[in-house]
């Protein structure tokens, strides 16, 4: 018997060893995600990082939540040592809510980022650069996950539908969870709705017994006055009433005044003036009226719409992504060679470069980093590389390393997304920065531009952008353009749109007095400015507005007006004194009225741009140049030499640091189907004000000559006293430039009153001495 009963204890006990096995599995598999959730939530190292990074690849920033889910399964597989039996719903609402915030993550993400396309790439792209970087820095959306289900909402639905179904998701989810339904949703909403219209009634039906109340109280109050005023009527005497005699029409003298006498006015108006129908009186050669608006607005204008432009295929970049973790390792290995220690933060990928932040250590000097440049070109084999030193806001220094494929920025896709937000009539897209960030020119802060770069560099489709710009965002009446372009085949394509003030300019005589014409139009616009007190052409339209709603007036609102001078450098070589007043003219002052500059140059030489222009036009673009004293010349700093060409630009705001952009591309062909689209609304309108016929060019050489100079009595009676004449003479005695002396002398020359140039012997004067 005893060993019977020792045979079942050992089977029994067999039996609980054999039960317990797999508790103990359960628990050291709960202890392990436990210890792994853990390392993932507070990066615990280089595994830590991974771990989350490995998450943030399926959901992206919501990685916490799918973490933390992991360390409550781990917690519950310790305690109990089983793995806990949930109902289908509660998997099926967690599921649908980490689909809905990541696919909100992505929608958001991609909206900061003003991206459109391609969003499964850009995803990957960012989560690659963080997992071989081993960092958490940068925002990713919501993973692959809420890549894979943007890409299809935003495609289907655009990007408010995608919200939607990030919401309809989460709370379809919350739902399950809870286990409400539809009919109990239906009823919460509708109890709300019902709420909602009570309250609306009742405050509908209190502003009405409001308003019935104050009606009989203006009622009361008219009735007291009739009958005060019936009291007083009362207490006069009365006059003796008879029979109404007949009225002869003929002998009634008419209320009107005659047209040849004028009616006194009332004491209370002799001494105002009604700004808006009062036109001050002016010398006639200023007669001209400013140009307020266009004499015939066209009605029903529609802007040209973004599909006729057409879309770009997207640039291949795997292959700069593959050499990110090569190049990063190199940029280690050679700093630390030569002795700097510095951590690699991040890499971003952009178009034409790709950027790498570095962290130097504390005791690095930033210029030990910078004076690398050559080494750390030579060590990653690139055709040269440019270090942003600091990075403006971050405590980092950037690495620009040229990429071997420039990606191409669609016009189309930065159009697209400055038209989903809110941007101001003047501000026109021009391109995309190093991390993908859209970025635009607001003309009315800018508020003069100076693009400059050498031949083929991009200026042309720079400037082709900016008009297309202008003409898709605004109607004639809101912008006119005056268009200056001395080499005749850039600009030509834009002659005859409504846009225009006057033709496109292509001789640079005309130029220059295009550009006077203008500063009379600047000076025309203050002086109406000071008429109503308005301080400049945003206050005056506002009161133009302001009056058009209360009274029916023939004022319309001032257009903005922006000049675009395609080639400086020809301009100055014609007529120096006369281009570069009007421009610095306009400069000055220009902003206020509401006109602005973009000037264009080849030659970006200091005779070209002068010092008074580059004080007076603080906004500069520099595409690619030939020399640092080039890039110095536009922007005061070198950087420009380094540029790649194809659009790469350094864009400096006033006050700000350059900031490297790859400019949008937009063909001849968008250029065509645009101006097209424009001039089908109606034909230009062209100022006879601000355009230049070819008699005033006449006149203008006729009056140049030395009879008609101002200076020309001055000039014989200085050489009557000095008995000495040379053109370099007159230049420091009169402060002119070298074509108005030499003009001078040769006048004085042939009407005999000085000699011939002989050599280098002093011409003979011949005019007698003049005793002082």
């Amino acid at each position: 018997m005893a060993a019977k009963k020792s045979g079942k204890r050992t089977s029994k006990r067999k039996k609980a060893a054999a039960a317990q096995k797999p508790i103990f599995s359960e628990r050291v598999v709960g202890l392990i995600l436990g210890v792994v959730s853990l390392f993932g939530i507070f990066h615990l190292g280089y595994l830590g990082v991974l771990i989350a990074n490995a998450f943030r690849l399926l959901i992206g920033d919501a990685y916490l939540i799918g973490i933390g889910l992991l360390l409550l399964f781990s917690i519950y597989l310790l305690i109990y040592g089983k793995e806990p039996q949930i109902k289908l719903r509660y998997w099926g609402g967690i599921l649908l809510i980490i689909l809905g915030i990541s696919l909100g993550l992505e929608a958001i993400f991609f909206n900061k980022l003003d991206l459109h396309n391609d969003f499964i790439g850009v995803t990957w792209q960012y989560l690659a650069n963080d997992i071989v970087g081993a960092s958490l820095g940068t925002a990713v959306g919501g993973g692959m996950i809420g890549a894979l289900l943007y890409t299809g909402t935003n495609f289907l639905l655009a990007q408010l539908g995608s919200y939607l179904i990030s919401i309809l998701l989460i709370g379809a989810g919350l739902c399950m969870l809870f286990g409400i339904s539809l009919q109990q949703v239906a009823q919460f909403f509708g109890k709300i709705g019902l709420v909602c219209w009570n309250g609306i009634k009742l405050i509908a039906d209190k502003l009405k017994t409001a308003a019935g109340t104050a009606k009989n109280s203006l009622q009361d109050a008219a009735e007291k006055r009739k009958a005060a005023v019936a009291e007083k009527t009362d207490d006069q005497p009365e006059e003796k009433k008879g029979p109404a005699e007949p009225v002869n029409l003929e002998e009634v003298e008419p209320l009107v005044a005659p047209e040849d006498k004028e009616l006194p006015k009332p004491i209370s108006e002799r001494n105002t003036t009604n700004v808006w129908n009062h036109e001050t009186e002016k010398p006639e050669e200023s007669a001209m009226k400013p140009v307020l608006h266009p004499s015939s607005s066209i009605e029903n204008y529609q802007l040209p719409p973004i599909s006729l432009l057409q879309d770009v295929a997207p640039t291949d970049q795997s292959q700069e992504r593959k050499e990110i973790k090569h190049n990063q390792e190199v940029l280690r290995q050679t700093l630390k060679s030569f002795g700097v220690d510095a951590e690699l933060k991040n890499t971003i990928l952009g178009p034409s470069v790709t950027k790498y932040e570095l962290h130097p250590a504390i005791g690095v000097k930033v210029s030990k980093i910078v004076n690398l440049t050559d080494d750390l070109a030579l060590a990653l084999a690139a055709k040269d590389i440019r270090i942003e030193a600091p990075i403006p806001g971050k405590s980092l220094i950037g690495i620009e390393v040229p990429n071997k494929k420039v990606a191409t920025i669609s016009f189309k896709d930065v159009i697209s997304a400055e038209h989903k937000r809110p941007h101001h009539l003047l501000e026109v897209p021009l391109g995309r920065d190093v991390a993908g960030k859209l970025i635009t020119l607001d003309i009315t802060k800018t508020p003069h531009l100076l693009i400059a770069g050498a031949t083929g560099s991009g200026k042309s489709v720079a400037i082709n952008g900016i008009i297309t710009s202008l003409l898709m965002n605004c109607t004639p009446d809101e912008v006119k353009l005056m268009l200056v372009d001395p080499k005749k085949v850039e600009l030509g394509v834009y002659n005859g749109i409504p846009h225009l003030i006057s033709p496109v300019v292509t001789e640079s005589k005309k130029a220059a007095i295009s550009l006077n014409k203008l500063v009379a139009e600047m000076e025309r616009r203050y002086e109406t400015f000071a008429n109503v007190g308005a301080r400049n052409i945003d206050g005056y339209n506002r009161l133009i507005k302001n009056q058009q709603a209360s009274m029916d007036t023939g004022e319309k609102p001032m257009p903005y007006i922006v000049g675009i001078v395609d080639e400086l450098a020809d301009l100055m070589m014609v007529s120096s004194n006369e281009v570069e007043g009007a421009i610095i003219r306009i400069a000055q002052m220009g902003r206020a009225a509401g006109i602005h500059m973009i000037i264009a140059t080849q030659r970006p030489s200091v005779d070209v741009i002068t010092g008074l222009i580059k004080a007076n036009v603080p906004s500069r673009m520099a595409f690619a140049v030939s020399s640092g004293t080039d890039s110095r010349t536009i922007l005061d700093q070198n950087g420009a030499e380094k540029l790649l060409g194809r659009g790469d630009m350094l864009f400096k705001l006033v006050g700000k640091k350059p900031v490297r952009v790859q400019g949008a591309f937009i063909s001849d062909e968008d250029v065509e189907k645009v101006v097209s689209f424009v001039k089908e609304q109606g034909t230009a309108d062209y100022d006879d004000n601000l355009a230049v016929s070819d008699e005033e060019v006449q006149a203008t050489q006729d009056g140049n000559d030395s009879d008609n100079d101002p200076l020309f009595e001055q000039v014989i009676d200085f050489i009557q006293r000095e008995q000495k004449v040379s053109i370099s003479l007159l230049q420091r005695r009169f402060k002119i430039g070298y074509n108005r002396a030499a003009r001078i002398v040769d006048d004085l020359t042939k009407k005999g009153m000085i000699g011939p140039q002989e050599g280098s012997k002093p011409r003979k004067v011949y005019l007698p001495k003049k005793e002082e």
